[in-house]
């Protein structure tokens, strides 16, 4: 059983006020709230474990390295990858998809060469490889979508020519809750043996992930999404593509040996993992992972997608509301189009104009912070699909684990009350 209720006993923060108010924390596409075993775990290990990881003699970096090396262990059967070395720690989703896009540029792609991405890209999934078309001369080939924000596969496959060397897409789009069909994007990019990267951010929370299944080449995903600790983040890359990358930095940890003449790099992973790791860090991911799979994963899917669906029933009910993105189900294959995230505008009352103006994204955020109501306001990193929208911005509320039916009807009464302040 899914006892909301005490899972939220977990969360400390939680129950706290905001302006006198109970605080209502929608913001979790941005960030979640971290449960009391992941914090006792980084406070646990910086009083009792904490000393530098890998090469220490001593006991307490012993022990440190175990749970540093644990914790991609744990990574590696939470997404289903076949190898450790697989699994690259990085600072989060963004610095796993720069990575990527450097070193795969740097060893494969020279000018005039493309890359594939959409138009519901966040922007760390568009100015890595514009920085490439700046330093290479690559150049951006861009999926469509309809106006209910599917991706056009059949527009997809016209974009591959000779050209063509790398996609790069996300599972989920962090505006519309779009779960895109990256099984297809991935199938349809290797019959024409080019290699796939997942941006895997607003997936890997809510949803079971099993690289291996979906054969994509690389995944990228954020702890602090996940409600581990900021700062962290991992990237999964087939082995036969990471020991063809050259590294993306230099220093200590990546190195095998170094002379002033010449350098040769650490076996994987650690070619990719130059300094000191966020080895505290690291652990607290892997008790998030275990927070997670404590729930189930199942759980917390159907635990989300009845929130987003019951969340667009009470949403649609609010006079001038425009939500954005697909129906919650998909009715070709059952499977789920929109998960966990819902982005709105509202037009002002009729009744006060005659145009069909919305309430300004920023105002209707701030005053339902008013309200003790925690959403996001603005482009979200995502300014090209907004541009596709013919908008500035959105409200966009994001649910988590914790979020109740309770909440949303906050949300909805909020909304209607702010709307009849204009």
């Amino acid at each position: 059983m899914y006892e909301i209720q005490k899972i939220r006993e977990d969360f400390p923060i939680l129950s706290r006020e905001v302006y006198g108010k109970p605080l209502v924390y929608l913001d979790n596409a941005a960030t979640t709230q971290k449960p009391r075993q992941v914090v006792d775990a980084l406070v646990e290990e910086y009083y009792n474990v904490n000393a530098n990881v890998h090469r220490g003699v001593h006991y307490l970096s012993q022990q440190a390295t175990d749970l540093h090396e644990a914790a991609r262990e744990r990574v590696r059967r939470f997404i289903n990858a076949g190898k450790t070395e697989e699994i690259v720690f990085t600072r989060g989703t963004t610095e796993s998809i720069n990575l990527v896009a450097s070193s795969f540029a740097e060893q494969f792609m020279k000018e005039g060469d493309e890359v594939i991405v959409s138009v519901m890209e966040h922007h760390s999934n568009i100015v890595p490889w514009q920085l490439q078309a700046m330093r290479r001369g690559i150049r951006l080939r861009v999926i469509p979508m309809t106006d209910d924000g599917r991706l056009c596969l059949d527009e997809y496959e016209r974009l591959f020519n000779e050209r063509t060397c790398i996609v790069s897409v996300a599972h989920v789009s962090n505006v519309l809750g779009t779960v895109n069909p990256v099984a297809d994007i991935i199938r349809i990019a290797h019959e024409h043996d080019v290699p796939v990267m997942i941006d895997g951010a607003q997936s890997a929370p809510h949803f079971k992930v099993d690289v291996q299944a979906l054969d994509c080449d690389f995944f990228a995903l954020s702890g602090h999404k996940m409600y581990g600790p900021t700062g962290v983040g991992v990237l999964y890359g087939k082995e036969k593509w990471l020991e063809q990358l050259p590294p993306y930095q230099g220093g200590g940890e990546m190195i095998d040996r170094v002379t002033f003449e010449h350098t040769t790099f650490e076996r994987l992973p650690f070619k990719f993992e130059a300094g000191t790791p966020d080895y505290v860090a690291t652990n607290g991911l892997a008790c998030a992972i275990d927070y997670l799979e404590s729930l189930g994963m199942e759980n917390i899917a159907a635990h989300e997608q009845d929130l987003t669906r019951y969340a667009m029933q009470r949403l649609g009910e609010i006079e001038g509301m425009h939500i954005y993105g697909p129906s919650i189900d998909d009715s070709q294959n059952g499977s789920m189009a929109h998960d966990a995230v819902i982005s709105f505008n509202v037009q002002q009352p009729s009744s006060i104009t005659h145009h069909p103006d919305f309430i300004h994204h920023l105002d209707l955020g701030t005053l339902l912070d008013r309200l003790g109501i925690a959403v996001r306001t603005g482009h979200h990193c995502a300014q090209p699909l907004m541009d596709r929208l013919g908008i500035l911005g959105t409200v966009r509320a994001s649910f988590a684990l914790y979020n109740t039916r309770e909440e949303v009807d906050a949300l909805a009464a909020g909304i209607a009350r702010v709307a009849q302040m204009f």
